[in-house]
């Protein structure tokens, strides 16, 4: 990296759309020899003529095994772009090696791997963020809840959850339904949040960071519930839009002065934050609440935002590392951006059946010319395409609006099936947008 003139051997942290579309972006970098990812997946190098070489029997969790990969295959950058990655400490090992790397310590990604944490910084820091109460066991929530007059709550485990440990509940009752619940999370659920019920209209926008500095890189709007009209239960997002009509100025401007207060509070707590900072906001009337942080991209949302930069990756993490992002020229396109994911039928509960079975159709999106084909859960064998998890593959395409870039998302999304009609997706993504074009 010190280098300007060498050509990089890059490894990406990371198995599903967001590598996949980080992968795509790193191979088209002139400053990029090799591109790794772990654990990767099947149809990672489909968007670049660079070959990728993934590692799908490790997990982005085996530290040590990705520190021996990276002396091994001399990795000049590693890019962790995966939540529990950042949880483990896998950026603060790198370092210790002298292997460079983009992404939080543990110490600064606390913002997302721990809830609790993450709203008590919010509240010493001034962030707005919705009255929130945190509990280490069961028999705590129901004698608060007991106390409280009948109304609608977000139950969240503390921990990470793969995008899934976060339940709604319409009144107590089903508050307390939900508090049982956070024993399946593990550890993850051992505290819980329980946070009042905002009404408003989600975004979430996108920062680079350097530890003082930062640039907005973007903003989008993801679709976490798994049935169209914004039903059924949470997910890890069923498909995003970019650029949501939602963010007026005002919003930009809520948000800078959030993304300033956030990243001066990090750094003094002596956990100095760098590489992609993701805020999750709300609007509720005219004003910006925070629902949550994440310390990497999100997923759906990287295939948005990520196509829209048009400045050199490589320039970008050179800024971060020598902490120069406030004299990076940054160049980002205005295209407003659709992605759909396919998902497996069942997803996000269960969905074991439908592994293993054939996806018929994706061969025709691999050479379009209207759409982007990212990877995730997926298999290729003889050049055939198999379901091989819950998110299976997004699909991608952009216009001059939502109405262009959904015409073209979901017509090719038309031709693509799972053997048995096994596969799943959300024909409303950006619906919100639409229904403001037509007003």
């Amino acid at each position: 990296m010190n280098n300007p003139k060498k050509k990089l051997n890059v490894l990406i942290i990371d198995g599903g759309g967001r590598g996949s579309v980080l992968v795509e972006k790193y191979s088209q970098s002139k400053f990029v020899k090799n591109i790794f990812a772990l654990p990767g997946n099947d149809l990672m190098s489909i968007n670049t003529k660079k070959p990728v070489k993934t590692y799908p029997e490790f997990k982005s969790t085996d530290v040590q095994d990705i520190i021996q990969i990276c002396l091994q295959e001399k990795i000049d950058l590693v890019d962790v772009a995966q939540d529990n990655a950042i949880a483990v400490a896998l950026v603060d090992e790198l370092i210790k090696n002298n292997i460079q790397a983009i992404g939080p310590t543990k110490d600064a990604g606390q913002i997302e791997w721990d809830k609790s944490w993450s709203r008590d910084f919010m509240e010493k820091y001034k962030i707005p963020s919705p009255f929130y109460k945190v509990f280490n066991n069961k028999e705590e929530g129901f004698k608060f809840l007991d106390k409280k007059n009948d109304q609608a709550w977000f139950i969240k485990a503390s921990g990470l959850a793969e995008g899934k440990g976060v339940i709604p509940a319409n009144n107590n009752q089903e508050a307390k339904e939900a508090i049982k619940k956070m024993a399946n999370f593990g550890n993850s659920g051992e505290t819980y949040l329980l946070e009042d019920w905002l009404i408003g209209e989600e975004f979430s926008a996108f920062a680079v960071v350097d530890g003082k500095n930062f640039q907005i890189l973007g903003y989008a709007q993801d679709h976490k519930r798994v049935n169209d009209s914004d039903q059924g239960p949470n997910t890890g997002g069923m498909g995003c839009v970019s650029n949501p009509l939602i963010v007026s100025k005002d919003i930009e401007s809520q948000v800078e002065v959030i993304f300033k207060k956030t990243i001066n509070g990090l750094a003094k707590e002596k956990r100095p934050y760098k590489g992609i900072l993701y805020l999750g906001g709300m609007v509720v009337g005219k004003k910006v609440f925070i629902i949550e942080f994440n310390a990497r991209w999100g997923d759906p949302e990287a295939q948005v935002i990520i196509p829209s930069i048009k400045t050199d990756f490589i320039k970008i993490n050179r800024a971060i590392l020598k902490g120069r992002i406030n004299k990076l020229k940054l160049i980002i396109d205005k295209k407003v951006r659709v992605v759909v994911a396919g998902t497996s039928k069942g997803y996000p509960s269960s969905y074991e059946e439908v592994k293993g079975k054939q996806i018929f159709g994706l061969e025709k999106m691999s050479n379009s010319k209207e759409v982007k084909l990212y990877g995730a859960g997926i298999k290729v064998k003889d050049n055939k395409f198999f379901a091989n998890g819950g998110r299976v593959f997004y699909l991608m395409a952009q216009g001059k609006d939502i109405i262009e870039a959904r015409k073209k998302v979901y017509k090719n999304l038309a031709l693509i099936d799972i053997d048995g009609n096994n596969l799943h997706f959300r024909t409303d993504i950006g619906w919100r947008d639409l229904a403001r074009l037509n007003k």
